[in-house]
């Protein structure tokens, strides 16, 4: 198997994109610790794991919180004594027309996209420097290389993680971490159904277009993304074994973003 004893943190894997890397990963191999502030929804799918024959624990973390971060990330390398991979994936999405954007709806967007992904890169790194070795991963978007209305937070913390990542692809280096970003186009998860009206809404167009001209008018073959590519592209990085793949983006999206 790929990530055979791998220890691997996701946030945001109670649901949608984290919750399928998680499964696929300990399919894989790994042992992975399903990080989220629902922790009703943690423990069920670290549960289902386990149902599986896998090995998963439930880490409770708000990713904005420092101390949060930190004890979830040392709970996790205490149980298993060591840290492997990380997953930044935690997020959620807020669209407005900047005019009607609130600060504060702004401000909790990128302090859960773009602070969270620094704070736990501080806590993981911690644990992969000694050992000399590390996969960073974190979770961008299309929108870490392009620009869409109504999203002006969102594109800003996209693009803020893509230099995250870069930096500590030239940070980690020398520990034999690397450091990568995923940049998948449309993926159909609950956030992705909200944001459907809401931008039919804002835009004065049928639902129908949201789909076919915003979300997927870019793309070869008017194709959402798949969890499950994700997933593997995330497996892919993971078990990828030296720093020739480092700093890179890489992007799931049916043609959309050509890198």
């Amino acid at each position: 198997m790929k990530l055979d004893q791998n220890v691997a943190v996701i946030t945001g894997a109670s649901s949608g994109i984290g919750k399928v890397i998680a499964h696929t990963f300990a399919r894989d191999g790994a042992k992975v610790a399903i990080c989220d502030i629902n922790m009703d929804g943690a423990e069920k799918a670290a549960a289902d794991i386990r149902g599986e024959g896998g090995d998963a624990m439930a880490v409770e973390m708000d990713v904005t919180s420092e101390e949060a971060v930190n004890r979830g990330v040392d709970e996790v390398a205490e149980r298993y004594g060591r840290i492997d991979t990380m997953v930044s994936n935690a997020g959620i999405q807020i669209v407005h027309p900047i005019e009607d954007f609130p600060y504060e709806e702004f401000r909790k967007l990128v302090t859960i996209h773009l602070d969270g992904s620094f704070l736990l890169t501080k806590a993981c790194v911690k644990h992969m420097y000694p050992r000399k070795s590390g996969s960073l991963i974190y979770m961008g978007s299309v929108h870490s290389h392009e620009a869409s209305a109504l999203k002006t937070a969102y594109v800003a913390a996209k693009h803020g993680i893509l230099g995250l990542a870069r930096t500590m692809a030239k940070e980690g280096a020398k520990h034999g971490v690397r450091s990568n970003t995923i940049c998948p186009g449309f993926v159909k998860t609950p956030l992705v159904e909200k944001q459907i009206p809401e931008q039919a809404e804002n835009l004065g167009i049928s639902e129908e277009d949201v789909v076919n001209k915003i979300m997927l008018g870019e793309t070869v073959d008017q194709e959402f993304t798949t969890m499950e590519d994700v997933a593997e592209v995330a497996v892919f990085l993971a078990s990828f074994g030296s720093n020739a793949l480092t700093g890179q983006s890489i992007v799931p999206s049916h043609g959309w973003y050509m890198a």
